[in-house]
């Protein structure tokens, strides 16, 4: 009863002090039923009408009261009703409760609810580690808003959960209103990029503790940028870390070998393990045991689209499976290079999509994956990730590329931290072709892909299959129909993707007595992806790149080159990307050749506005036209 009276004042004080955008559970303004559209973003197909937490210590447990409202604005919207709900579960760590879930319409000028069935609320679980709650909301349309709150307790009392204000959805109104104790040490960082509705902090009844209110109001669906280096990063939120004094690098890494999910892993002796080494032994160099080992594990596991730096399964089930994630497969790789007499290292890291690593805050939080280091000599080293089974055993896979790592050697218990160095991509495009004088060229592509690009073009290929591989060429050049294509090398790391095709391409019809020719064809920079005037984020092309366009081009008889774009050079004002042009005619072929070189990997966004300026004109350059004359 206690519980219950006090649950009720805890309401009565919510409605009391929330603002006129959260209303009480139940209660809803017409206006929100009425609205067809979101005033600050008028393309949404659905809005957050709200979004509020209230977190609060309960002795060393924390609470988290979410109340949420969705307005579903069109028929695409719909997909909202679908509400998933994921948290760490193992050994009831953490838990979800009291959930309330409502769909409110507006039915001949009558308010209408229809609350979700209890028996339609679903636990699921993820894995050994997590669950997740879901159900969707009855009587969904387009008009409809959704309705629902719920209670998150954690008994870890320095879980403390981030805010997120800005979501895949346009949100009207977010807050969250945290209480924080004194016995607990919790940073907070706030990311945000337009000015707040609320922020407000006080020390709470008796100075045991202190309370802060952050809000916004209208703020936009999060859009990624092209060439984001942490797109999470840029969210706008206040994200919180536990100080724990006498926690370092070392004590984590220390921490995550005795871990039963981590390094205890080495000992489980692997299914036909002893035949695979007796193999690799018999082989005279590093490289040579490396390339087997590293190449029979890439084939033969399947990575499961899932990132933890600790296993799930454990290396022995998931390579009875052939599936695993990317840890585990990679764990399963560094044991057969130990066992082998490789002497090889693991590193932990955080991918670009899980936010880049902050290294004033030693905490496993911090990762998400585990892949394996060999260094080569006091100038080179490799990083083998073979979760992704188009990475080569001798190049750092780019996607790892320029992360900041946790080195850890278990054999002589030394750890630290240090950034992967940048590696170096890069295609060398050649094409022979013919222009007719019907403004159709016809001709032989060849492309030699090395690095990033290699693996890229494989992944796709991959992925698609060689005839969608070939439609999607053909519709990012509007015009060009491929009569055949192959690719070599393709099973020989050590060697360049050599892809070529056959082609049709349609120019333009001639112009009277001229055809214009862009040259610009099939380089992968046909739209300038720097045309916006401002920038929230960091640059990160993911690797170093070096890209060269040759083609020989035949002019159609009765024809003379009458405009050729003149000799042209541009570079970055630190020569960090560097563009040239050498266009000629000798024959009646003409000869051009284009070069773009990134000499640096990633830029700072107080750099953005040069380096769009030179992407303006590198594009304008690379689009200028050649023009034929009729005799």
């Amino acid at each position: 009863m206690k519980k219950i009276l006090h649950l009720l004042t805890f309401l009565n004080i919510l409605c009391l002090s929330a603002p006129a955008q959260v209303l009480p559970y139940g209660v809803i303004d017409t206006a929100d039923l009425k609205m067809t559209l979101c005033d600050f973003e008028k393309d949404a197909n659905a809005e957050v009408l709200f979004d509020r937490a209230v977190v609060r210590y309960e002795f060393t447990s924390i609470i988290m009261e979410r109340h949420k409202r969705v307005k579903i604005l069109n028929e695409k919207g719909k997909k909202e009703a679908n509400v998933r709900i994921e948290y760490y579960g193992r050994h009831g760590d953490e838990s979800i409760k009291d959930i309330e879930a409502e769909t409110i319409n507006l039915v001949d000028s009558k308010i209408e609810y229809t609350p979700i069935d209890e028996k339609q609320v679903f636990t699921e679980t993820v894995d050994k580690n997590k669950k997740a709650i879901i159900f969707t909301f009855p009587n969904v349309k387009a008009g409809s808003v959704l309705e629902f709150k719920y209670k998150w307790i954690t008994p870890y009392p320095g879980n403390y959960p981030d805010w997120r204000f800005q979501l895949h959805l346009p949100t009207r109104y977010s807050e969250i209103d945290a209480s924080f104790d004194k016995n607990y040490k919790i940073d907070c960082f706030s990311k945000v990029y337009q000015p707040m509705a609320k922020d407000t902090a006080f020390t709470t009844e008796h100075g045991s503790g202190s309370e802060h209110i952050w809000a916004m109001k209208n703020v936009k669906s999060y859009k990624t940028e092209p060439y984001m280096d942490y797109p999470e990063d840029y969210r706008q939120g206040i994200l919180f870390e536990f100080h724990q004094p006498g926690i370092n690098w070392l004590t984590i890494a220390a921490g995550m070998l005795t871990d039963p999910d981590f390094g205890q892993q080495a000992d489980n002796k692997l299914a036909h393990q002893d035949t695979i080494i007796a193999r690799a032994k018999t082989l005279k160099t590093n490289d040579e045991k490396i390339a087997y080992i590293f190449n029979l594990v890439k084939k033969s596991m399947t990575w499961n689209k899932t990132n933890y730096w600790f296993t799930i399964d454990g290396v022995k089930k998931a390579w009875e499976k052939k599936s695993g994630n990317s840890t585990e497969i990679n764990l399963i790789l560094y044991d057969l290079l130990k066992s082998a007499n490789v002497n090889v290292y693991l590193i932990a890291l955080s991918s670009r999509d899980h936010g880049k690593l902050n290294p004033d805050y030693p905490s496993t939080l911090n990762f998400n994956k585990t892949a394996v280091y060999y260094v080569v000599d006091s100038a080179r080293y490799y990083v083998l990730d073979a979760s992704n089974r188009y990475n080569a055993f001798n190049a750092i896979p780019p996607d790892i590329a320029g992360l900041q790592v946790l080195s850890i050697d278990p054999d002589k218990m030394r750890f630290g931290t240090f950034t992967i160095k940048n590696t170096v991509s890069g295609d060398a495009t050649l094409i022979a072709g013919e222009i007719g004088a019907d403004g159709r060229l016809t001709g032989t592509m060849q492309v030699n892909s090395a690095g990033y690009s290699r693996e890229k073009r494989l992944e796709i290929y991959g992925d698609l299959g060689g005839k969608k591989y070939a439609e999607g060429i053909q519709n990012n050049n509007r015009g060009l129909k491929i009569t055949s294509f192959k690719f070599e090398n393709v099973e020989n790391d050590t060697l360049p993707l050599i892809n070529t095709f056959d082609f049709e391409y349609k120019l333009s019809e001639p112009d009277g007595d001229y055809i214009y020719f862009n040259p610009n064809l099939f380089t992968g920079f046909e739209l300038n992806p720097f045309l916006s005037e401002s920038r929230i984020s960091s640059i990160d092309f993911g690797c170093l790149a070096n890209y060269s366009f040759n083609g020989r081009y035949k002019t159609p008889p009765g024809y003379k080159v009458n405009v050729l774009p003149p000799p042209a050079s541009l570079q970055m004002p630190d020569n960090s990307i560097i563009f040239r042009r050498l266009v000629s005619e000798q024959g009646g072929t003409i000869i051009t050749r284009y070069t773009i070189n990134y000499k640096r990997a990633q830029f700072s966004k107080d750099e953005y506005p040069s380096l769009r300026t030179f992407y303006k004109k590198m594009y304008e350059m690379l689009n200028e036209q050649i023009v034929l004359k009729k005799l």
